[in-house]
């Protein structure tokens, strides 16, 4: 792709809105809006649930940045992170034939975000926050779900854990490894990072290593963040501190969120045949050809490389299957139930380059919407 391509396809957006029943003569003037549309208005007003049937709004997902972690990119502000937010929407619709509309806010106060979305409730049904940096993204995702009664994400944070819970599922079965009994080691304590980490716990892992910029997140470490504090009391199960070097010496596998380079006799020190996800972007923490001397299954962010770990598989059947039963809130059962059918899609052909569907597999997002809808079922949250 040539740069020209690209600004020719954002140029005036993404995004365009278009009505789904004619408006050609005067009575379907009348019927649409005015005199027509009073009747419908009142009949809300006299019963508010039926909005969900003569509105969009159960069908609109806002996406919801402040552009404070816009990809790689950093702190660029709202306005930049429009086009990331635009094109989000589009594959809202194009895989999961969800309506979904940006929404970026011109300020970083965690306060003015949410009372900002909480005002604008009655124009969607769900909320997937989108490139809000860490710590603040922890908090005003658990204000805004306990104060609206819609699902709320943040798929920089579940998204991936996701995707990366359905890849190891994946490898796992490929190497016939079971997920229980492997130590994982996760660089990078951010909103990705801490997302992994407890999903990866509730699926079964018992030993998680977890480290920020300042290495290993242990108990009696000063300085922590709570958030961080809390993943220190319940992973690091043999006691490492330090930093890489001590946490990689026989770690059966690595996931890199951290952005920084990791020199590859690190790999060198792992369990044999290790699973090695290197997950930053642009640039992988370490180069897959070089994993692949060391490891057994290698993956990353990328569509130029096998295995590439993307949150397209998850966050649009996600919303749909949430929205589909008229969920309140996404629950770790739904996040697991996600992942375990995006590994399922995968699993008819399997191999150690193939662990995960490819993005563009439609058949992923209704399977996601479909286990995702069950499982919301299953823990009466609908």
């Amino acid at each position: 792709m040539t740069e020209e391509e690209i600004f020719d396809l954002h140029e005036d957006g993404k995004l365009a809105v278009n009505a789904v029943g004619s408006i050609a003569d005067p009575r379907e003037l009348a019927i649409a809006y005015t005199p027509g549309v009073a009747k419908v208005s009142e009949a809300i007003a006299q019963n508010p649930a039926l909005a969900s049937r003569y509105t969009w709004a159960h069908r609109m997902v806002a996406v919801v940045s402040d552009g404070t972690a816009v990809l790689g990119l950093g702190d660029i502000g709202a306005s930049a992170s429009l086009p990331v937010m635009e094109g989000k929407s589009a594959l809202f619709k194009n895989f999961a034939d969800l309506n979904a509309v940006p929404l970026v806010l011109d300020t970083t106060d965690v306060d003015e975000i949410v009372e900002t979305l909480v005002r604008l409730r009655p124009s969607f049904g769900a909320v997937n926050l989108e490139d809000i940096a860490a710590p603040r993204c922890f908090e005003i995702e658990d204000r805004l779900k306990n104060e609206l009664d819609c699902p709320v994400m943040h798929d920089d944070q579940h998204g991936t854990a996701i995707v990366v819970l359905a890849a190891l599922r994946g490898a796992n079965i490929t190497l016939g490894r079971e997920l229980g009994e492997q130590r994982v080691v996760i660089s990078g304590a951010g909103a990705a990072g801490v997302a992994c980490a407890r999903i990866l716990q509730a699926a079964g892992v018992a030993d998680v290593t977890l480290l920020d910029s300042r290495g290993i997140l242990h108990e009696g470490r000063e300085g922590l963040h709570p958030v961080k504090a809390e993943l220190a009391a319940s992973t690091n199960a043999a006691g490492l501190t330090g930093g890489l070097d001590e946490a990689m010496v026989g770690a059966d596998v690595f996931i890199g969120l951290s952005g920084a380079t990791i020199d590859e006799n690190l790999l060198s020190v792992m369990a044999p045949d290790p699973i090695v996800f290197a997950l930053s972007n642009p640039e992988p923490e370490v180069h897959p050809h070089v994993a692949g001397r060391y490891a057994s299954v290698v993956a990353t962010g990328r569509s130029d490389f096998p295995n590439q770990i993307n949150n397209v598989l998850a966050f649009p059947g996600v919303f749909r299957g949430a929205l589909d039963a008229g969920a309140h809130t996404i629950t770790d059962n739904m996040k697991i139930a996600a992942a375990e059918a995006i590994a399922m899609v995968a699993a008819e052909d399997l191999s150690v380059e193939r662990i995960m569907p490819s993005a563009l597999d439609p058949r992923v997002a209704l399977e996601v919407a479909t286990a995702v809808a069950k499982a919301a079922g299953e823990d009466g949250v609908v």
